[in-house]
């Protein structure tokens, strides 16, 4: 498995990526980013944590919202429509994309959030 250095909200972290799996990791890391940079900004909410846990909800949000819009019930792990779209809009469903386990997901958020935690 290949790694890669991401900045998420001016953090550095490195993240295991499997091989050709890069623009996909990219893309995410942009979406999370931009969530939680738009949350920061916000200024409501200044923990990290806290920010990290919300962006998580808003993107679990739009990914369940993105597959009632295109009519199926996706089972979870299951390969179905994400949409592309950053803002969250539905622009229409990226082809060929599959639904993220969303407990692994909330886990590599979790383990990121321990190191994070250190720092502090």
């Amino acid at each position: 498995m290949k790694q890669m250095e991401v900045t998420i909200m001016g953090q550095s972290y490195l993240l295991g990526c499997p091989e050709g799996g890069e623009a996909a990791l990219a893309k995410a890391v942009g979406r999370v980013d931009k969530e939680m940079c738009a949350i920061r900004d916000a200024g409501r909410i200044k923990a990290r944590e806290r920010i990290a846990v919300l962006a998580a909800l808003n993107l679990a949000f739009s990914l369940s919202d993105a597959a009632q819009a295109a009519g199926a019930s996706v089972p979870h792990g299951a390969p179905g429509s994400l949409n592309g779209a950053q803002d969250g809009s539905h622009d229409g469903p990226m082809e060929g994309a599959a639904l993220p386990d969303l407990d692994a997901l909330m886990k590599r958020i979790d383990e990121a959030l321990v190191q994070d935690g250190q720092l502090l």
